[in-house]
């Protein structure tokens, strides 16, 4: 099965239910890829400002992120190539990814 890695921009958390508005589209990723994982999908997800680390490890980031700024962000990486930048998979993607249905 396919790796798949979300780098997320700074945000306070990852389901989009926290602060003044709820963002769908932020709760739309967290449901999908709970959903996927509970199915046996291997979906990691990294947010800037929780988990800086993650960010520094990876070399891929690190020079899209020397190079583009934060705006490049989110990306998705699936088995350590960059498959998207600036814009989360839709749940097509996901499921072309994964090989599961959502």
């Amino acid at each position: 099965m396919n790796q798949i890695i979300i780098y997320d921009p700074p945000m306070c958390c990852s389901t989009g239910i926290c602060g003044p508005s709820v963002n769908p589209e932020l709760l739309r990723v967290a449901t999908v890829i709970n959903k996927l994982n509970q199915k046996g999908a291997s979906i990691q997800r990294y947010n800037l400002s929780q988990n800086p680390n993650a960010f520094t490890k990876n070399q891929h980031i690190c020079q899209l992120l020397n190079k583009q700024g934060q705006k490049v962000l989110p990306v998705t990486i699936v088995n350590n190539q960059v498959v998207k930048m600036g814009a989360y998979m839709t749940n097509e993607e996901f499921s072309q990814y994964t090989g599961l249905t959502f």
